[in-house]
């Protein structure tokens, strides 16, 4: 019996071999950032060190020639928005709906949304370019309508974030009490459901807009002016002001991360 036990219920791993794995994974992912950062700060030919090109980004100082980055992070932030629109209005919906009502269709939702992570991004492309043919001709060229694609990109992440917060509340059981209160189904969704799956939608946003600044196939195949797209051109010039904008955005993402988990932790705190 106590071999059973022995084997079954492993001991829990101490406090110092969480500590090195911790150690070790921060440092796995520390030391390229701190790479990058050394990068930044040399002198170039003079050697040395300098911190004049931080200060020439942070004070505007950079010359006509880095207009297109400007553009470029504008035209990012405006396709990670409506990539988070595009996503939320069609997903949380649409999952909603399938666990109240449809759940045998849950099977063909989870691998339809689950789908574009197993496409290559330049396969995508090609399966994209005559459909963006049609989307030039109905909405133009701008960038923002790269956002119908990210959608498709950002749908498993965005699925699997949704979907663990979804399991976790008994959304049959809200909804039938607040029905029989006398909610229409609006107020079902927006004021019963929705704010029970804030942390999930959070996540999902975060998750999405990390793809968004991250990505660079679509939008280099398909000939537009994101913000990877721009550092690559601006490396070309200036490695060094490239490699800042690449720390700057990491540091968005992270700070964004942050926020996320700070209004998931106060979302804890009100519903107990």
């Amino acid at each position: 019996m106590s071999r059973s036990l022995s084997r079954t219920h492993s001991p829990a791993p101490s406090q110092i071999t969480r500590w090195v794995i911790l150690g070790v994974v921060g440092a796995l992912f520390a030391l390229p950032l701190i790479s990058m950062v050394e990068f930044t700060l040399r002198g170039g030919l003079a050697g040395g060190y300098t911190v004049d090109r931080w200060i020439a980004v942070f004070t505007g100082q950079l010359g006509p020639e880095y207009k297109q980055l400007w553009v470029a992070i504008g035209n990012s932030l405006v396709l990670a928005a409506v990539t988070v629109v595009i996503m939320l209005v069609l997903l949380v919906p649409t999952m909603i709906l399938v666990q109240l009502s449809f759940p045998r269709l849950r099977r063909v939702l989870e691998f339809i949304c689950l789908l574009p992570i197993t496409i290559p991004a330049i396969v995508l492309v090609v399966g994209l370019a005559p459909v963006y043919g049609v989307v030039s001709r109905a909405f133009g060229s701008s960038v923002w309508t790269l956002a119908f694609a990210y959608g498709i990109l950002v749908l498993p992440y965005a699925y699997r974030s949704i979907q663990a917060n979804l399991e976790s509340i008994d959304v049959k059981t809200l909804s039938e009490a607040a029905r029989s209160l006398g909610a229409g189904w609006g107020t079902v969704l927006f004021q019963v459901i929705v704010p029970n799956l804030r942390r999930g939608i959070l996540a999902a946003s975060f998750i999405s807009v990390a793809v968004v600044l991250g990505e660079f196939t679509i939008a280099s195949l398909l000939n537009r002016v994101n913000l990877q797209t721009a550092l690559l051109l601006v490396s070309k010039a200036d490695p060094f002001i490239a490699a800042i904008f690449a720390l700057l955005s990491l540091l968005f993402a992270f700070l964004l991360l942050l926020v996320i988990g700070r209004v998931g932790s106060v979302s804890r705190k009100v519903n107990s």
